[in-house]
């Protein structure tokens, strides 16, 4: 099993990083990912949810109203990451099977939640997904 909370939104390649996870997973194993999607409530980190007005005039009313800068800045260190992509590029490897996606956080939301655009991004909060290895 290989184990990855809360790191997809802070690499420049997600996709890369999955192959990564993958590759280093035998196969039968299970591969954990979750993420905090961007268009979700705490998408900008310390200077959620002001994100949805922008990132720099987020991170601008940060320093603001802490007086220190932010430690995320979208594009560097913070991505833009999004459900209904992840899940798309997810399902088209033929490396991993999707077991579970479904909100990390809310886990009494129906899974039909994931599955519905727009709505996922927002109530998901933080993505689960288990994946399965494909044999070679």
């Amino acid at each position: 099993m290989t184990f990855s909370s809360n790191v997809l939104e802070h690499v420049a390649d997600p996709q890369t990083f999955l192959s990564e996870l993958a590759r280093v997973t035998r196969p039968g194993g299970l591969i954990y990912v979750s993420f905090t999607n961007w268009l979700s409530p705490w998408g900008g980190h310390e200077w959620a949810p002001w994100h949805y007005f922008g990132a720099e005039r987020a991170r601008a009313r940060y320093r603001r109203r802490t007086g220190k800068p932010a430690k995320h800045t979208l594009g560097e260190n913070l991505f833009a990451v999004h459900i209904g992509a992840t899940l798309r590029q997810v399902r088209a490897r033929d490396d991993v099977t999707v077991v579970v996606a479904r909100s990390r956080y809310w886990p009494f939301l129906d899974r039909a939640v994931v599955k519905a655009p727009g709505i996922r991004e927002l109530a998901t909060w933080n993505l689960l997904l288990i994946l399965r290895r494909c044999p070679p």
